[in-house]
């Protein structure tokens, strides 16, 4: 019985420790734009970024910008920097400050802020037309956010 309890506990507490971890929003320290300390503690998967920047539904990176490796995916757009050579232009921590509030960096940046969840003028509740409500979050989470800083680092010219 008592082993039961206990590996209850350990179902229980695992996701805990991950996320005990995880800087929130409102934690990320930027210094000249950059994010030198990872969000999450956990090394990104580029497989996983990669699927993110090039998924209309996640991170929607190609609606802006254009990337060779992702040339299966339709209608890359031309507003943003082309992200093929991303790995030489840009640092690992500038890169997560870039992906997380490009605004930090850049002022006049159109780039969403993907890890922001204050100092919005009038945030919306996804695509329905109302008022942000309790359940306002950031475009990406932290692991999406370190997954595309370590797909967006494989980009060498």
């Amino acid at each position: 019985m008592k082993r039961s309890y206990l590996a209850i506990l350990a179902l229980v507490a695992a996701p805990l420790a991950v996320s005990a971890g995880e800087i929130t929003p409102t934690q990320v320290s930027f210094s000249d734009g950059s994010v030198e300390a990872s969000l999450t503690g956990v090394p990104g998967d580029p497989a996983m970024g990669r699927e993110i920047v090039g998924n209309k539904s996640l991170g929607n990176c190609v609606a802006c910008h254009e990337v060779t490796d992702l040339a299966d995916v339709p209608f890359h757009g031309e507003i943003g920097p082309m992200l093929d050579g991303a790995g030489d232009r840009w640092t690992e921590a500038e890169l997560r400050g870039i992906v997380a509030n490009a605004k930090m960096m850049f002022e006049d940046s159109l780039m969403p802020s993907f890890y922001k969840t204050e100092g919005f003028i009038r945030p919306g509740n996804a695509y329905t037309g109302k008022a942000a409500d309790d359940t306002f979050g950031p475009l990406l989470n932290a692991q999406q956010i370190e997954d595309v800083v370590a797909y967006l680092v494989t980009l060498k010219d």
